[in-house]
């Protein structure tokens, strides 16, 4: 597939068919997935697949308790777990006990458990160049070492036809995944990949224009364009 077309097709995908992927082509997806930068060439990821039905239950529940906090969020209008306007969380915006004993809409998570692939991405903290650390607001900078090993994932299954998305709802449960999976405490969870045959593909994303968000020489100055 031509690398513009994967890029501008490429979404979040969490409708799957039953048909299975096999290990042939997980491998090639995971194997074209590292060649992804990383600072240092450190490669800090490390990925888990999930495959024992009582492993995989344990995550779809693990994850649904994090989405009733995200999704009391948004419906008070809110960011989930956005910093401020001075770029610092102050803490829950929400009741986050009682969120997680609300239901809350998620056909992606009731059928998480039967998902074709399951991967679990982890991140080895001391790998991570986090320069931003010290700056009195939210730090941001330590996935840039992690995160497009997710996206190159995502490219990967476009070119063979498959689809996926990567959540990171998953992390606001991340000791009870730690004590799930036994990965130790210098690693983190950074996401959960789930990946499949779309029931349906996406043929065109809707994104803002590049005069939207670029500017020259200032925040917010002349738009740039072509």
């Amino acid at each position: 597939m031509d690398l513009i077309e994967a890029m501008r097709t490429t979404g979040a995908c969490r409708e799957f068919t039953p048909e299975p992927v096999d290990d042939a082509s997980l491998w090639r997806l995971l194997d074209a997935a590292r060649f992804a930068p990383s600072g240092g060439n450190r490669q800090p990821w490390r990925v888990v697949v999930i495959r024992d039905p009582d492993r995989r239950q344990a995550i779809a529940e693990l994850y649904g308790l994090g989405w009733r906090e995200y999704w009391a969020h948004v419906e008070r209008g809110l960011v989930p777990f956005a910093p401020g306007s001075d770029g610092t969380w102050r803490g829950p915006a929400v009741d986050l006990e009682a969120a997680r004993e609300r239901p809350a809409p998620d056909t992606f998570g009731e059928g998480l458990a039967h998902v074709p692939v399951m991967l679990v991405l982890l991140a080895h903290l001391g790998s991570l160049a986090v320069t931003d650390n010290g700056l009195d607001r939210q730090s941001i900078v330590g996935g840039a070492s992690v995160y497009p090993f997710g996206q190159n994932l995502l490219l990967a299954a476009r070119n063979e036809g498959l689809g996926g998305v990567l959540t990171t709802v998953l992390t606001r449960q991340e000791p009870a995944v730690r004590e799930l999976l036994g990965f130790p405490a210098s690693f983190a969870v950074a996401g959960l990949v789930a990946l499949g045959h779309p029931v349906r593909q996406v043929r065109k994303l809707r994104r803002g224009p590049v005069e939207a968000f670029a500017f020259v020489d200032r925040f917010e100055g002349v738009p740039f364009s072509a």
